[in-house]
């Protein structure tokens, strides 16, 4: 019955005094509804809540094995495959770790937040490795892809004690027993970019750019005079499978002595300017140790030059830090010999640390002292024998 009804039924047997209770129930009735609606919101907005705060906190499962892909092959190397991981679980079999050190790939893995990892395939199984007991995240740059267009991550690693690798740098050298040098400074500008990336033949590959400035100051001079400048440019070809990697480069150099040497020394100036080709291979038996060694000419050379040279070099890069998972110790030697100078060696060394972390992403900085002992990396000076040492800052990109 409804309330309009009820009240004129109470009018006809003579009930005026509760002729407010029409309106009143009417009122009543709104004010149930109301409040009924009202809690149902609050129900529904506190359900919804609770579902949108737990499919935050589990990441889906597809996100955390390409993490893990990723993670798998720019630090380790090992080719690219379809992960499977199932609610936040990845069962991954000891023999796609193709001789990797298993702790250090555990380690790794185990940087990814909701990630639990579990190694099948040993005698003895491993035990779920939980993501609380983490330790500190790995620097981004082994998540980076390698393909696509400019790719974060490089396929040919940098060469770290080659003094002519394209890098920003700053380097303090004091040189021993030479005639016109004894402090100098430095700076060099240049960077190697991948342009593009790809994978055919189940080997990855990149095309990319090199360039850089690298110059010499007097800094015992009065105005800290430039002595030298070389310009270097080259188109790179990269290709990495598992451990190995190589490199081919068509490259330009041109040199110029400073204008200040120019007028305070009575010096033949020389045009130096050449193309060249030249490749490298590298392997990392583990991850923490590289070798390489290539060999390369040039052609087109003003003056004219012997073409060939040869050149060798390893690098060791601790997986342990030194100072809280930021500075990581390196050592570096590159060994190089040019037709020439009759095959003499040039020695360049290097030690250090590098710093890793999130922010530097796939970028390399380290901190290290150098040496050299050979004939003169500067173009203009390519016929002496220099020695120096000092400390030096470089930044790869």
């Amino acid at each position: 019955m409804s309330v309009k009804t009820l009240y004129n039924r109470l009018r006809q047997h003579g009930v005026h005094q509760i002729a407010f209770a029409g309106p009143f129930l009417s009122k009543v009735k709104r004010m149930t509804i109301t409040r009924a609606n009202t809690v149902i919101l609050n129900v529904a907005a506190f359900i919804l809540s609770v579902i949108s705060l737990t499919a935050r906190a589990a990441p889906d499962d597809r996100y955390l094995a390409g993490y893990a892909a990723a993670v798998l092959e720019a630090r380790f190397g090992l080719p690219s495959r379809e992960l499977q991981v199932e609610n936040g679980k990845l069962r991954l079999h000891s023999a796609d770790l193709q001789g990797q050190d298993t702790g250090e790939v555990l380690a790794s893995l185990r940087a990814i937040d909701g990630l639990e990892v579990e190694l099948v395939g040993t005698p003895t199984e491993a035990p779920s490795v939980s993501p609380s007991a983490k330790p500190a995240p790995l620097p981004s740059a082994t998540l980076s892809e390698t393909t696509g267009w400019l790719p974060r991550a490089q396929l040919f690693d940098p060469l770290i004690a080659d003094p002519r690798w394209p890098r920003f740098s700053a380097t303090l050298q004091f040189y021993q027993h030479d005639e016109e040098l004894g402090t100098v400074g430095a700076p060099n500008f240049g960077a190697a970019i991948p342009f593009y990336g790809w994978r055919g033949l189940g080997i990855d590959w990149q095309a990319g750019l090199h360039a850089g400035v690298f110059s010499i100051f007097d800094l015992n001079s009065d105005s800290s005079d430039l002595i030298n400048s070389d310009f270097f440019v080259a188109l790179p070809i990269s290709a990495r499978y598992g451990p190995l990697s190589a490199q081919v480069r068509l490259f330009h150099q041109s040199s110029h002595l400073g204008d200040e040497f120019l007028l305070r020394n009575r010096v033949d100036r020389i045009n130096l300017s050449y193309e060249g080709a030249d490749l490298r291979l590298s392997v990392k038996p583990w991850n923490w140790l590289r070798f390489y060694a290539g060999g390369g000419g040039i052609f087109d050379a003003e003056p004219d030059l012997d073409p060939w040279m040869v050149q060798g070099g390893l690098e060791i890069t601790s997986p342990d830090p030194i100072y809280s998972n930021l500075l990581y110790p390196i050592v570096a030697l590159d060994v190089q010999s040019f037709e020439e100078s009759d095959w003499g060696v040039n020695y360049s060394a290097r030690a250090g640390v590098e710093f890793r972390s999130a922010w530097l992403a796939a970028r390399r900085l380290q901190l290290v002292m150098e040496y050299f002992n050979g004939r003169s990396p500067n173009g203009q000076f390519y016929d002496r024998d220099v020695e120096y040492f000092g400390p030096g800052l470089h930044f790869y990109f």
